[in-house]
């Protein structure tokens, strides 16, 4: 027995031995990593753009260990639309700053049209101030050209090709496969447009949702072809030709159809930009910063100043799919955005807000706790809405009762419905030799239950479950924007509109991005003078990565507690069981939506099971 004793505290003493230096192993990484070593910015320098990083609203959610080896391999990482915004602003005025580069990391950028509208606009600024906008690839697809079409020149790779073959999006549709597999779903919604649920129980697209998607891609066609046209000097029905004779277009015929300047080698056009940075002609590179660490070079120059004014305005970035209760990191937590509001209507320093919304929707219930926050907040405060890619459903729910409501001419928003999903599976259980009895207390007792279908009572009252929520819902709608209840039920139905056509149709009032939105808040707070932007949810601390603080589970998700809980997880040979879903893990590529579908239906967590969102696989491609 007392060997046994010994064993033991052998093996505890070594596990706090391995814990303490990997500790100390982990800190020193970590002061290594995050020293602060600001690039030097000299004269007659290019600003150079990576169109393949994506951009995001907000700082995404990153792991320690992410930071970490970001930090030591020196990898260029995700930006923020306001970091891109700002510093291709300080740029354009910043004298060392000769011209822009744009090129491409080599991998495909998923940034959403509305957002890539605001850095075009950027851009275009950029140009205005003199300064040349050079471009090249090896390949063009239509997400870089839409950004590249800008520049004064345009080159492309002699082997290279520019992809301009239009917008398309298509469903998977699981209907069938469900149906083989025994999983019977049934539903209820409201609004003939709410395409949400198609999935689930057709195989093909329904008329009225065929019809609501046709026409949000022409809108969001004819704005690509708009502005790629203005800044080529080309008409939307020569790109058009273009686009329905040869979709995939050659580097010399590009070059002979305008769309791009000329076709050269890398080291040819390097060697236009070293001439352009009066770099000695026999060096390799010209003289160059990124535009993040241009970013770090502009924020370190800022003097603090000791008068610094206490007024802020605030934007709060509500990112990702609307579920009950805390949410995480990268889902909007109805909870957790609403007490966020409330801490932000308290704040005596804060005089306006503005809610910049990317987000499909999802749950009725969180978006009502939120939208309750932003209807008292604009009670004490202006509350400025920013649409971004796409605010619709329970996105827009959240943005009813704002002062006013921005959103560009491609945002995808309104989609004004709601639906309920009521899945069983008594067939698949039945096929398996497992069978369901049980005793009850009252006749709709078991209403929730997935053992069997619902019977046709109790769809009728989800139905009306359903129907009620939606009514609420016209009614904010009508409320907010003071449209005539009629009005809105006649647009909403779960229609989904662009930016340009929800101006129209008086959902939105002022199509712009996230800058004038921050500039229409402060002038409607009457802010004159200095005043600061302060943004929310701010970006987790080392430290706080590092002991999981921040978070609603707190310890356990800190990357040293779930260090030491793998390793007492191996040391006495147990393994936790699975809790993911490994299949889907396997799907990739063409298969990457239908992947981020299926996983998306794991956030459905309404206590009502009822939805206000988006079409779950509207993929524009």
């Amino acid at each position: 027995m007392l060997d046994f004793i010994k064993s033991i505290l052998t093996v505890f003493l070594g596990l706090v031995l391995f814990a303490t230096l990997s500790t100390l192993g982990l800190f020193s990484l970590v002061l290594i990593s995050t020293r602060e070593t600001v690039p030097r910015l000299s004269d007659k320098t290019l600003l150079v753009l990576n169109l393949s990083i994506p951009v995001r609203d907000s700082s995404p959610p990153t792991t320690l260990a992410e930071t970490l080896r970001n930090s030591l391999s020196n990898t260029e990482t995700l930006s923020t639309l306001r970091q891109v915004l700002n510093g291709l602003e300080e740029a354009s005025r910043d004298p060392r700053i000769v011209g822009l580069y744009l090129y491409s990391g080599g991998e495909s950028n998923q940034t959403g049209y509305a957002t890539l509208r605001e850095i075009r606009r950027a851009l275009v600024n950029f140009s205005r101030q003199g300064k040349p906008i050079i471009a090249y690839q090896s390949d063009f697809t239509e997400r870089e050209y839409y950004l590249s079409s800008v520049a004064d020149t345009i080159a492309l790779h002699p082997m290279g090709s520019l992809e301009i073959n239009g917008f398309n999006s298509d469903s998977p549709f699981l209907a069938g496969a469900l149906e083989r597999l025994g999983v019977g779903i049934q539903v209820v919604r409201a609004g003939k447009y709410k395409s949400a649920v198609e999935p689930l129980v057709l195989t093909r697209q329904s008329p009225e949702n065929k019809q609501q998607e046709q026409q949000l891609l022409d809108d969001l066609w004819a704005d690509f072809l708009t502005e790629t046209g203005r800044s080529r000097k080309l008409s939307s029905s020569q790109i058009q030709s273009i686009v329905d004779t040869q979709a995939i277009v050659t580097a010399s015929e590009a070059q002979k159809r305008g769309l791009i300047d000329g076709v050269m080698y890398a080291d040819e056009v390097t060697a236009k930009l070293i001439e352009l940075t009066n770099e000695n002609k026999n060096q390799d590179s010209f003289r160059q910063i990124s535009l993040a660490d241009y970013t770090h070079v502009i924020n370190r120059a800022q003097p603090a100043d000791p008068f610094k004014t206490n007024e802020r305005v605030a934007v709060v970035y509500a990112e990702g799919e609307i579920v009950n209760g805390q949410g995480t990191p990268d889902t909007i937590g109805g909870d957790r955005l609403a007490r966020q509001l409330r801490s932000i209507r308290l704040d005596q320093g804060i005089k306006a807000v503005v809610l910049r919304i990317n987000s499909p929707g999802g749950s009725a219930t969180a978006s009502d706790i939120i939208q309750r926050e932003v209807n008292l907040t604009r009670q004490v405060k202006p509350v400025i809405i920013s649409m971004g890619n796409l605010a619709a459903s329970g996105g827009y729910w959240i943005a009813t009762y704002g002062d006013r409501i921005f959103a560009e001419s491609n945002t995808i928003t309104g989609s004004i419905g709601v639906f309920g999903i009521l899945p069983n599976i008594q067939k698949l259980t039945n096929d398996n030799g497992i069978t369901w009895d049980g005793v009850k207390t009252g006749k709709y007792a078991d209403i929730g239950t997935i053992a069997r279908p619902k019977t046709s009572e109790e769809l009728i009252i989800y139905q009306q479950t359903v129907n009620q929520v939606y009514q609420q819902f016209l009614t904010k709608v009508s409320q907010s924007r003071k449209l005539p209840l009629a009005q809105v039920n006649q647009i909403a139905q779960g229609r989904v509109w662009s930016g340009k056509a929800a101006k129209k149709l008086g959902l939105v009032d002022d199509l712009g991005g996230l800058e004038e939105a921050i500039q229409a808040a402060a002038k409607r707070a009457d802010l004159k003078g200095q005043w600061q932007v302060e943004e929310f949810p701010q970006p987790q601390r080392w430290q706080d990565q590092l002991w999981g603080q921040g978070r609603d589970d707190q310890v356990w998700r800190g990357t040293l507690p779930r260090m030491l809980w793998n390793l007492i997880q191996r040391t006495i040979g147990w393994q936790p069981p699975i809790s993911h879903y490994p299949i889907l893990e396997l799907l990739d590529g063409q298969f990457s939506d239908m992947y981020a579908d299926l996983t998306m239906i794991r956030l459905l967590n309404d206590p009502k099971s009822i939805y206000a969102r988006y079409p779950f696989n509207f993929h524009i491609r």
